[in-house]
């Protein structure tokens, strides 16, 4: 390396850290404009970004009823084997059988959050929720039943 590029590679390397500076006096005299979030001293405060994704939740009515059909597209889109649906054989007042929700187990510590379960569930049934706070001493804790107990398909969904 001749003396002049090492001379040229200083001056680069000092101009990228005074602009480095000059943000952070910006901020330093501007503190209202400052977008870092203090958690958890601001817990109550606290304010995520719509795109955040957090984990997959159901969705409940006031009477307890979800959208999930049990047509397992939701497992099929996982790229990991995050979701497992357990289905059962209803009979319809008809006499036909038919194939219904029994447990939808969903592994939080295996979710990339990549919401291409979200994307393939045609009734929407599931969506991403901003829970963030996943912290546990036993992992098997992560893994949830995301249908609420004593829950059914909501009257008109197929």
């Amino acid at each position: 390396m001749s003396i002049q590029q090492y001379i040229k590679n200083i001056f680069n390397a000092v101009k990228t850290l005074l602009k480095g500076m000059c943000v952070t006096g910006y901020y330093f005299f501007h503190p209202k404009e400052i977008i870092t979030q203090q958690y958890p001293d601001n817990r109550a405060t606290l304010k995520l970004a719509d795109r955040f994704k957090g984990e997959v939740v159901m969705l409940h009515d006031e009477n307890n009823e979800h959208a999930c059909t049990g047509c397992t597209a939701c497992e099929l889109a996982c790229p990991n084997g995050t979701i497992k649906i357990i289905t059962q054989f209803d009979i319809t007042p008809d006499g036909k059988k038919k194939k219904a929700l029994n447990t939808f187990v969903y592994h939080l510590e295996l979710c990339t959050m990549c919401n291409l379960c979200v994307e393939a569930c045609p009734t929407g049934a599931i969506t991403m929720a901003q829970n963030f706070e996943h912290s546990v001493y036993d992992r098997k804790q992560l893994t949830k039943i995301l249908n609420k107990p004593g829950s059914k398909i909501r009257a008109g969904v197929e």
